[in-house]
């Protein structure tokens, strides 16, 4: 079977027309719920490893991370930004010399970024919308960022939320410099979306009111793709792009858009406002996002929109109305059949990120030491990991990381692409008794595994005849485990105890009545 391949892919063009991967939607560690590792040093030595040229900031609205930004990146091309010279060798020194040279001879780039989430009342419903905001330079960030810090706390968090009208916040973009532009963030997010089932409009131009004429494209979100999006013809106005919304380093290219235009802030707004330059997507599997299907996630229902609507879309757990996910509500403003493909479509592919791949193989977790060290080892003899997904020839990757892999990257590719999935070994988890086992979604999932999961291809056997062959957990011990274990890490979340209250001999009293199996904390 022949393993697809997205365009010629440079991490890091030099010059010229070159393909390169952008990713435009990050958050920064003040963001909520984001690792304290997203400083701008890591995220240009993990965009070296990934094989991303252009990075998106994020999160230039937080004050302390906007002044970080200004002492630490210097203009490079129109509107982009680098690192200073001495922290690019730095980085390159910390890189296999297979990524060096280029780190530090053609750099990552980065463009000045953030998401907004506004929160509003128009047509007597609350609408909760995210927003992309993209500037030329810092002096735009600084019009920007004082027009809202009138409106709301900016220190509160990277993403501000804020009580603002969408068509306010695109006014106030275009006003803090008429190169700006914004782009609706994962727009099928059932919760905080211009198109969301819970808080968003039935169409874009809904949203942005009389300034609807300067979106020219859209987020399409992890729980959707761009064959999703090809059903609905008000989109067809619109270029799809894809970005990861990366927590964490290592979460940077699980979706991105490929550029072949010149690597400048205005070749890049061109392109998306044209579609001359913009070469398509590198897509995540929609149906491992946390919004595709419907449901609740207490209850423990992911339903297919059958099933929500043979039921009248009440949870059969707690009877309460179900969330209805992306693919339920890109099928209610559908007004084409599954699988057109407009003449204007971008080439998309489809990837599982490497990690996952390899966690897969080893029978451990994505992020385990196991398969980072392999990881790693990869990296230093093939090349970023993008490229190993998409170009490298399978037999260098059979004599790096061995025949399994090789089978896991090739053997199942080319499942779709251009609207078809290709790609690695998923790992998604066996099915709950809640999820479909028929119907479309089902029949999706089914054949997602039995093309990806090497168990199935080795024995010939469907997937429902095997569980995940991941060991089972090692019983803890009996200082670990039990309500007095539990006790102990919420009563230390609980008091936020500083050092010193920690060796109190209350707390260390508090401890021995714990371990003793008390269900009340004497400290």
């Amino acid at each position: 079977m022949a393993r697809c391949v997205v365009p010629p892919i440079s991490a890091a063009p030099p010059g010229g027309l070159s393909s390169f991967v952008a990713d435009l939607h990050i958050h920064s560690k003040y963001s909520r719920a984001c690792s304290r590792d997203l400083t701008l040093p890591n995220l240009a030595w993990w965009s070296r490893r990934k094989g991303i040229a252009v990075l998106g900031t994020g999160d230039f609205t937080h004050p302390a991370w906007y002044d970080h930004l200004r002492e630490t990146l210097h203009p490079a091309e129109p509107g982009l930004y680098r690192l200073s010279p001495d922290a690019e060798r730095d980085i390159a020194r910390r890189l296999p010399p297979r990524l060096a040279s280029e780190a530090e001879n053609a750099a990552v780039r980065f463009m000045l970024s953030v998401e907004i989430s506004t929160i509003y009342k128009r047509d007597d419903r609350t609408r909760k919308v995210h927003h992309l905001v993209y500037l030329p330079d810092l002096d735009a960030v600084a019009r920007f960022n004082a027009a809202l810090g009138r409106i709301g706390n900016l220190g509160s968090d990277g993403r501000p939320i804020l009580g603002l009208d969408s068509r306010d916040l695109l006014e106030i973009t275009l006003e803090a410099s008429p190169d700006g532009y914004l782009v609706p963030a994962h727009i099928w997010t059932p919760w905080f979306s211009a198109l969301g089932s819970k808080s968003g409009f039935d169409a874009i131009a809904d949203c942005y009111a009389d300034l609807a004429g300067h979106i020219f494209a859209v987020e399409t979100g992890l729980s959707s793709d761009p064959e999703m999006n090809w059903r609905v013809g008000s989109l067809d106005h619109y270029r799809l792009v894809s970005n990861s919304d990366a927590h964490s380093p290592p979460a940077l290219a699980r979706e991105a858009t490929v550029f072949a235009c010149a690597r400048d802030y205005f070749a890049i707004r061109e392109a998306l406002r044209t579609g001359d330059g913009l070469a398509g997507t590198i897509e995540f599997f929609p149906e491992e996002g946390k919004y595709h299907a419907d449901g609740h996630r207490l209850c423990g229902v992911n339903w297919a929109p059958e099933q929500t609507r043979a039921t009248g879309g009440r949870c059969p757990v707690c009877g309460k109305p179900l969330t209805v996910g992306v693919l339920n509500r890109v099928e209610e403003l559908a007004d084409r059949p599954p699988g057109h493909r407009p003449s204007h479509a971008r080439d998309v592919t489809h990837l599982v990120p490497l990690a996952e791949i390899l966690g897969e193989i080893n029978t451990v977790g994505a992020r385990s030491k196991k398969v980072g060290g392999k990881l790693n080892d990869l990296v230093a003899a093939l090349g970023p990991e993008l490229e190993i997904l998409t170009r490298t020839p399978l037999e260098d990757i059979g004599r790096a990381g061995g025949e399994l892999l090789a089978e896991g990257i090739g053997g199942c590719a080319g499942v779709r692409s251009t609207g078809s999935r290709v790609s690695m070994a998923s790992t998604a988890s066996s099915p709950s008794s809640t999820r479909p086992n028929s119907g479309p979604a089902g029949a999706r999932r089914r054949r997602r595994h039995s093309s990806t999961c090497l168990s199935c291809r080795r024995s010939g056997g469907p997937w429902s005849r095997h569980r995940s062959r991941r060991p089972a957990a090692r019983p803890r011990s009996r200082n670990q485990s039990g309500p007095a274990h539990r006790h102990r890490r919420s009563h230390h979340r609980r008091r936020r105890m500083s050092r010193s209250s920690r060796c109190s001999p209350a707390w260390r009293r508090s401890v021995r009545a714990c371990s003793t199996g008390w269900t009340r904390c004497s400290g």
